[in-house]
């Protein structure tokens, strides 16, 4: 091989690792938010941490739902009062206590995310939540209102809150207020003005994606809207039965996990649906759910 050859070839070589290490770098790896790495000096690719409700077996004792939970391999739990006849947390309330759901839980080797309090209230519940570690307690918001009175109203629903933010303190917990359909906290504005208008560290958002999905509202905006106020997410899609859960809905579900990468959102994605079938179907559900989100977040990761 000759001076020249030799030349061409390593010139060659040189824009091929070139392309190579330009294509890499523009691979869609999401890392932002994401934690270095202390020793390579490295970013992480975001964690997805996953829980699920309680309700979805609320034909079962609470002790049986955290065991079906935890051996789906869920990490977390939100367990519901007594929307739709619920037990759980009435139940806890009056025979376990803080100390027996502690108990409860590490039995299972699941950690306790959220309280919804649809039914009853945060306040009814607040010392309980507290006794048991704190967390996040659900609820709703108001009564729609015009969208020339936003503004006024969500000041008002942030007036009228300062009791709870002040147990919130007390008791270690933090509120997280869910959109709705014909509620105050619906429309994309009115995430907007929840966010500029929220007062305390304490409160933040609760997002459900069904709703949006019915008033076809972008998820990802609005992920990006609420930001570090977000403090529940629903992986919850408008359907019927158990396509109301990722990866058996139609919905791609990997904007909504890129969007929460993006903010690095720290708190747990929660798959979701309501009028649960019977225990066994759920659990298969479910599974097939989680396994979905799982592969979801590989992708977005590019792993």
């Amino acid at each position: 091989m000759n001076a020249d050859h030799r030349r061409a070839l390593d010139r060659r070589r040189f824009l091929s690792m070139a392309a190579i290490g330009a294509a890499t770098a523009a691979a869609p790896r999401l890392m932002a938010g994401a934690e270095k790495d202390p020793v390579a000096g490295k970013k992480e690719p975001w964690r997805m941490r996953l829980s699920t409700s309680s309700i979805q077996y609320s034909k079962l004792p609470i002790e049986q739902a955290c065991e079906r939970i935890a051996k789906l391999g869920f990490e977390a739990i939100d367990v519901w009062s007594a929307h739709a006849g619920c037990p759980h947390l009435d139940d806890v309330a009056k025979r376990l206590g803080g100390a027996g759901l502690k108990e409860l839980l590490a039995k299972c080797k699941l950690k306790l995310y959220a309280f919804s309090v649809y039914r009853g209230g945060y306040a009814k519940y607040a010392k309980l939540l507290g006794e048991a570690g704190g967390g996040v307690a659900v609820q709703g918001s108001a009564g729609r209102c015009k969208p020339e009175e936003l503004t006024a109203r969500m000041k008002a629903f942030f007036e009228k809150l300062k009791p709870l933010i002040e147990l919130a303190e007390k008791h270690d917990s933090y509120l997280a207020i869910e959109n709705h359909g014909n509620a105050l906290l619906n429309s994309v504005d009115s995430f907007r003005a929840f966010v500029e208008q929220n007062p305390s560290k304490r409160v933040g958002i609760a997002l459900a994606p069904y709703h949006l999905q019915r008033i076809k509202a972008s998820v990802p905006d609005v992920i990006r809207i609420a930001g570090k106020q977000l403090l529940f997410f629903y992986a919850w899609q408008h359907a019927k039965g158990t396509r109301q859960l990722p990866g058996i809905g139609k919905t791609d579900c990997r904007p909504w996990l890129a969007a929460l990468a993006e903010v690095n959102y720290r708190w747990y994605v929660n798959p979701f649906m309501h009028h649960e079938p019977k225990p066994d179907e759920m659990s298969a559900a479910l599974a097939r759910s989680r396994e979905y989100l799982l592969r979801c977040r590989k992708q977005i990761a590019g792993e």
